[in-house]
């Protein structure tokens, strides 16, 4: 099948396609006699897998573990589940990111219970004295 039909049945896009290529996640595929790409159904079939990996947030590295892992049928499958309490874990720290943001943004919407004019906006003025935290990286794997 040519990329765009790659693409339609994977629900994603050509550029998609390329850039997994690119990141050496997707086998580069053969070409036919014009000399356009031609990919067999087990290039859907890594691809679809990238994209549910992808969709549950993993990580580039996490998902080149897996295809490793899928390259080695015969190994033990006790890796992946390694990586994924890992990715577990990656998220509940995001989760708790997230709580902390939310937090923030509930206490500053406090600040304004009901329209007021803007010199008197409780959220505005709440924000400007906000202390500036260190940005620190996210715990997370995920930015």
């Amino acid at each position: 099948m040519k990329i765009g039909e790659l693409a339609k049945a994977a629900n994603c896009s050509t550029e998609t396609i390329r850039f997994y290529e690119r990141e050496g996640l997707l086998p580069t595929p053969g070409r036919n006699d014009s000399n356009y790409r031609s990919y067999r159904g087990d290039h859907l079939e890594r691809l679809r897998f990238i994209r549910n990996c992808r969709g549950l947030d993993m990580a580039h590295d996490e998902i080149r573990s897996l295809l490793a892992f899928i390259d080695r049928p015969h190994g033990d499958c006790a890796p992946v589940n390694d990586l994924l309490d890992e990715h577990i874990v990656h998220v509940d720290l995001r989760l708790a990111e997230l709580q902390r943001l939310r937090k923030q943004l509930v206490g500053l919407r406090q600040q304004c219970a009901t329209a007021q004019s803007m010199q008197d906006c409780g959220i505005i003025h709440g924000l400007a004295a906000m202390e500036t935290e260190e940005k620190h990286p996210s715990a997370s794997h995920l930015g």
